[in-house]
């Protein structure tokens, strides 16, 4: 079996789809989001196709060396990301190859199904309330907020206040059995994070997310040690190498991104690794059905486990949503707050050939926001 054909579909709302074809007929798919540079992991993606076509692609680890070690200059979110969208379709032709789940050939599965959580917004604490409310109506038991909205640099008694109250609002909806994650989403300094966890100590967050940049990371073990909270970042992380120096400063959730952090081959060493700092995995997934696809293939396989991520419904999914490349939902459908374990072969979904195709001639161009302070400064978001 040969790699004969490689594609790429940018598709709405803010997503980078990858199809790998065989020779055999077999057809594997991918996701290389890389949010607002979708278009330059495309390129990388051409690129890197040159080292795959004719090859059998079977040959997934060594495909993944010869893809991220190919090249003197390394590493980062583009090539990663690029990298990992191959690597997601070179698993799902190989489970479609086997004719199994790719969390049978990581090793088998660990758990029926996996807890997962949905993201709420809103400014204003009975616009959190509200927004759990509706999550809740669909079967979910956690939730991740983001803890404010642009933050100034020394965060004022508002603006901690205004963190407080919308977390106080959720937790009060949820109650004492259901769980609220808090995202700083790197907004915060480090000082201003550690006000802020010991103002959310007593409501008792599931964890705290990138309480600082990361490029910051070696902040991070100074608010681990600092808050009885789980701390939580890896989303802008993208390799074991960026990975140990927060596993080693105390992290307590590792976020690794399937789409970022070099694939499922990737991933599943990063969790290895992570278990030997007793750190738990809980993937970020704002993205599309591939990519959570992949990453509850992981989690089907990895004993270290917490939860998993999903954007159905997101803010962010303007144009489409995630379950419009999909021919059957159900497979990625809530039941009791989770989904329960894939069993079709490869990815465990099947993509709507034709509906990418037709969303692909659409296109997108999703952009962050570009924020700043009163003073004109930038801001982070």
């Amino acid at each position: 079996m040969k790699i004969t054909r490689i594609e790429t579909f940018l598709v709405p709302p803010r997503w980078l789809f990858v199809r790998l074809e065989t020779d055999s007929g077999i057809v594997g798919w991918g996701e290389a989001t890389c949010e607002g540079r979708s278009e330059t992991v495309r390129a990388a993606v051409d690129q890197l196709a040159e080292l795959l076509l004719g090859q059998d692609p079977l040959r997934i680890e060594d495909h993944w060396q010869v893809l991220t070690k190919g090249s003197f200059y390394r590493g980062g979110p583009i090539l990663a990301s690029a990298v990992a969208g191959l690597d997601q379709a070179l698993w799902d032709i190989a489970g479609k190859h086997f004719d199994a789940p790719v969390h049978q050939l990581l090793g088998g599965p660990v758990r029926d199904r996996i807890r997962v959580y949905g993201w709420v917004g809103g400014d204003e604490p009975n616009e959190v309330a509200d927004a759990i409310a509706a999550q809740l109506e669909v079967g979910l038991t956690a939730v991740k907020m983001n803890a404010s909205g642009k933050m100034s640099p020394n965060g004022s008694v508002s603006e901690l206040d205004g963190v407080v109250r919308r977390v106080a609002a959720a937790r009060e909806v949820l109650g004492p059995d259901r769980d609220v994650a808090v995202d700083f989403h790197g907004r915060f300094t480090l000082a201003t994070a550690r006000r802020a966890a010991s103002l959310l100590a007593d409501l008792h967050p599931f964890f705290l997310e990138e309480p600082v940049v990361p490029e910051n990371s070696h902040l991070i073990g100074r608010i681990a040690e600092s808050t009885p909270i789980p701390i939580a970042t890896g989303e802008r992380l993208y390799s074991r190498q960026e990975f140990l120096p927060v596993l080693q400063a105390g992290i307590a959730v590792a976020q690794p991104d399937l789409s970022h952090a070099g694939g499922i081959t990737e991933v599943r060493k990063i969790a290895a690794l992570a278990e030997t700092f007793d750190v738990q995995l809980a993937p970020h997934c704002p993205l599309g059905p591939i990519s959570l696809a992949a990453c509850l293939q992981v989690g089907f396989a990895t004993p270290n486990y917490l939860i998993q991520e999903q954007s159905i419904g997101i803010h962010y999914n303007q144009g489409a949503e995630v379950l419009d490349y999909v021919v059957d939902k159900t497979p990625l459908r809530f039941v009791d707050g989770c989904i329960e374990r894939l069993t079709a072969p490869g990815l465990g979904i099947e993509v709507d050939e034709a509906a990418v195709r037709a969303a692909d001639a659409r296109g997108h161009a999703w952009r962050g926001p570009v924020w700043r302070h009163p003073d004109g400064s930038f801001a982070e978001w």
